[in-house]
C-alpha cells in the first residue's frame, strides 16, 4: 500500500506478501504467498491447537502461531475469512474468538487485515461462490503451480483468501491507474 498526497491508502502494483487465514478453534489454516506478475505459494499449512487444552491455552497457541508466521514473513496485508453464523451459536462464539486472536496479532504487527467472506474467496479463485472443497483445491493447486492440490482443506482456504486479497488489489490498482 502507498500513501497518496491525501493521506489515503491506495494499493500498490509492487509485489506483495499476503497472509492468508481460515480461523478455527481447533484448526487454524494458513497461507502465504507473494503477488506480482505472478503468484508464488511461499508456505502454507494448519495451527491444530491440541484439543485436550482448555479453550483459552489453544486461542494462546493460535495467537503466538499467527505471530510466529507475521515475524517470519513479514506480510503486506493479511486476508481473514468473515465469520457466519450458522445454527451453532457456541461454535460462532468460538470462531469468533479464533478470529480475535488472529486480528489481534496482526493489529499488534502493524499488518492491514482485509476480511473476506467464503463465497468471495471461491469466486475469486473458482469463479462460483458456490464452488466445493475440491474444486477450490484443484484451483488454488494450478493458480500457485502446485505439485498437488494444497492439503489439508484449511491451508487450501488460507490460500484461496490470499489469492482473493492479490486479485482484489490487483484490481483497484489497475482502475486507479487509470483515473490518474
Amino acid at each position: 500500500m502507498v500513501d497518496d498526497k491525501k493521506g489515503y491508502s491506495v494499493p500498490s502494483l509492487e509485489p506483495l506478501t499476503i497472509l492468508g487465514i481460515d480461523p478455527g478453534s481447533q484448526v487454524t489454516g494458513f497461507g502465504v504467498i507473494k503477488s506480482g506478475s505472478t503468484l508464488e505459494a511461499l508456505d502454507f499449512g494448519c495451527i491444530r491447537p491440541p484439543s485436550k487444552l482448555d479453550l483459552s491455552e489453544r486461542y494462546l497457541i493460535i495467537y503466538n502461531g499467527i505471530e510466529h508466521l507475521i515475524k517470519k514473513y513479514q506480510p503486506d496485508a493479511l486476508a481473514v475469512e468473515t465469520q457466519f453464523v450458522y445454527k451453532n451459536v457456541q461454535s460462532a462464539i468460538k470462531l469468533g474468538m479464533a478470529r480475535g486472536m488472529v486480528m489481534l496479532a496482526a493489529a499488534k504487527n502493524k499488518i492491514p487485515i482485509y476480511e473476506y467472506a467464503p463465497k468471495k474467496a471461491k469466486l475469486a479463485v473458482v469463479g462460483t461462490g458456490t464452488a466445493s472443497k475440491e474444486q477450490v483445491q484443484r484451483m488454488v493447486q494450478s493458480l500457485l503451480k502446485l505439485a498437488s492440490p494444497p492439503t489439508p482443506e484449511d491451508a487450501s482456504d488460507a490460500l484461496a483468501l490470499a489469492i482473493c486479497h492479490a486479485n482484489s488489489n490487483k484490481l483497484l490498482s489497475t482502475l486507479l491507474a487509470r483515473k490518474k
